[in-house]
């Protein structure tokens, strides 16, 4: 497995090593001790998956402190564009994001620590996506931005098709209206 640091500091694309032969492939997709080599340090206590047609947004979310998630990332089948925004209060980096392309084929995994609004644009149908998160859910925590906020200067692929969100996720505040995460 290759783990590569992206521009913003903590944040991690994850390559696993995928073995394929005429039967199909064998993928190792998370081993605590391998990952916490590679910097991944975190103790994953609940596994989440999403299952979306093509044009559905998911985010962008987070949970307040105490309850807030890093998250390891990856889709079992189809494709996403997937996005992490740094929300952490007094990070240089704040407000800004790193994207990536994450397909079933692929394999590649996008690591999301704590302090970052987390969301995706499902490409194709009947895409299944996974989350691994270090803390369970919450939803007295649950927070959310527009995706969509130019102030965060995220260009969201055209994919041809009419955009979904959840009601819930049309209502969201842009990034300066919403309170910046800090460990408490």
């Amino acid at each position: 497995m290759k783990v590569v640091d992206t521009d913003i500091p903590g944040v991690k694309m994850v390559y696993p090593d995928v073995f394929r032969d005429g039967r199909g492939y064998f993928v190792e997709t998370y081993s605590a001790a391998r990952y916490k080599a590679a910097g991944i340090a975190a103790d994953f206590v609940q596994d989440n998956e999403s299952c979306s047609s093509k044009g559905v947004v998911r985010g962008l979310h987070w949970q307040a402190a105490p309850h807030t998630q890093a998250k390891l990332v990856r889709v079992i089948r189809g494709a996403v564009w997937d996005v992490a925004v740094d929300i952490r209060k007094g990070s240089p980096t704040f407000g800004r994001h790193v994207s990536a392309t994450l397909t079933a084929e692929s394999g590649v995994q996008l690591y999301i620590p704590r302090g970052f609004a987390h969301g995706f644009i499902v490409l194709e149908d009947d895409t299944l996506f996974s989350y691994k998160c270090d803390s369970f859910y919450c939803r007295e925590a649950d927070r959310g931005m527009r995706f969509d906020d130019p102030a965060l200067g995220i260009e969201w692929p055209d994919i041809g098709v009419e955009l979904r969100l959840s009601e819930k996720d049309t209502r969201h505040p842009p990034l300066a209206e919403i309170e910046p995460w800090e460990e408490k």
